[in-house]
């Protein structure tokens, strides 16, 4: 379970990242010049409190089922399912404000948008799961310990 999770998860985070490192570096360099219609101001607004409320969502939602975990009496199984779900929804919700931030910087060139890149790259970085960082939020101790800290030796 833990190494398809793993697996997802890095799927998640290396997908987006050439398309949003395309086009910033094309504007960087001038070499990519599309002439969209000038779209409203609203909507460049509108996308960039998007992407920050997602980032928001995310974190909120993690969080909220590590603590229905931590405060309910699971076996490791169904702790590890429950885990595993809300880190491949984090990344999912991750992976789309990699590009939406992408498609904001496209049609309106805003830096706002390479912020919030960058904001969800330190999410990613920090959210990665990893044996010590399940074994950190979900709490465990003794032999749920033993078992996750298993997952590190056949790594």
């Amino acid at each position: 379970m833990y190494d398809k999770m793993e697996r997802n998860v890095l799927i998640l985070i290396a997908i987006p990242i050439p398309f949003f490192a395309i086009v910033f570096l094309s504007f960087q360099n001038g070499t990519l010049e599309y002439d969209f219609p000038e779209l409203p101001v609203f909507l460049d607004y509108f996308g960039i409190g998007f992407v920050y409320a997602a980032l928001g969502y995310h974190y909120i939602a993690f969080h909220s089922v590590i603590n229905r975990i931590n405060s309910g009496e699971f076996d490791l199984e169904k702790k590890m399912k429950m885990y595993s779900k809300a880190t491949v929804d984090r990344f999912w919700i991750l992976f789309g404000s990699v590009f939406f931030c992408t498609t904001g910087l496209l049609l309106f060139k805003n830096s706002g948008y390479t912020i919030a890149f960058a904001i969800t790259l330190v999410f990613s970085s920090l959210g990665k799961p990893s044996p010590d960082r399940i074994i950190r939020l979900l709490r465990l101790k003794g032999e749920e310990r033993e078992k996750i800290e298993e997952l590190k030796r056949r790594s």
